[in-house]
């Protein structure tokens, strides 16, 4: 199954380091970010999941909960724990799916046999409060997340949602944005962004990040 931008996050039931995960039941109305390591104990996905952990009051800020998946069983999970909080100086603080039989896997298309037919690989979803799937990204094992990558995006999913606006190459929280093409009435233009904007052509029009 291979999940696009729109599609409902498949639902499942999965045990994870902090006991059985209902998946949509766990979301409630938060977003979501699922992201899957190839096995424990890998140094790269090592770091990923201590610098996750960091981010706890940043995904707390946004309204996100953050949630990894590894193959491998949940008493391996405890002991990989044990090193990360060790050697990334912090506290794994959410779950960490014990997929030992693929189920999560399957239904988020996470094992390719190009790259590997049992380990999985490294790809996250950004899930919303619908429960559809906003964002997916796979990266290669060698190269490691880029978090505040994750966190931008959030950012310009959350704004785009609340106003018709849309985000620039290389946004981030605090700059301008662009006001989307539809808009095309100067009276509502000037009712919806009183801080006014600026029009580089007549379809790239600028202005001040209305929620600033």
């Amino acid at each position: 199954m291979t999940l696009r931008l729109g599609d409902i996050a498949p639902d499942f039931e999965q045990e994870s380091s902090e006991g059985l995960i209902r998946f949509h039941e766990w979301l409630g109305d938060s977003w979501g970010v699922l992201f899957s390591h190839p096995a424990d104990f890998t140094p790269v996905c090592t770091t990923e999941l201590g610098f996750t952990a960091k981010l706890k009051d940043e995904f707390a800020r946004r309204g996100v909960k953050a949630i990894a998946l590894s193959v491998d069983p949940v008493d391996s999970h405890k002991k990989w724990i044990v090193d990360i909080n060790t050697t990334q100086n912090t506290q794994v603080n959410f779950p960490i799916l014990a997929d030992a039989d693929r189920k999560v896997s399957d239904l988020y298309d996470l094992i390719h046999p190009n790259a590997n037919d049992t380990l999985t690989v490294r790809s996250l979803f950004v899930i919303d409060p619908n429960k559809k799937v906003r964002l997916t990204i796979t990266y290669p094992a060698s190269t490691g997340r880029n978090f505040h990558e994750i966190l931008r995006v959030i950012d310009s999913l959350q704004l785009t949602d609340n106003y018709k606006v849309a985000t620039p190459a290389n946004w981030v929280d605090g700059d301008d944005v662009v006001i989307v093409p539809s808009i095309k009435d100067e009276e509502e233009i000037k009712q919806r962004f009183p801080k006014g904007y600026k029009a580089v052509t007549p379809y790239l029009r600028l202005t001040p990040q209305p929620n600033r």
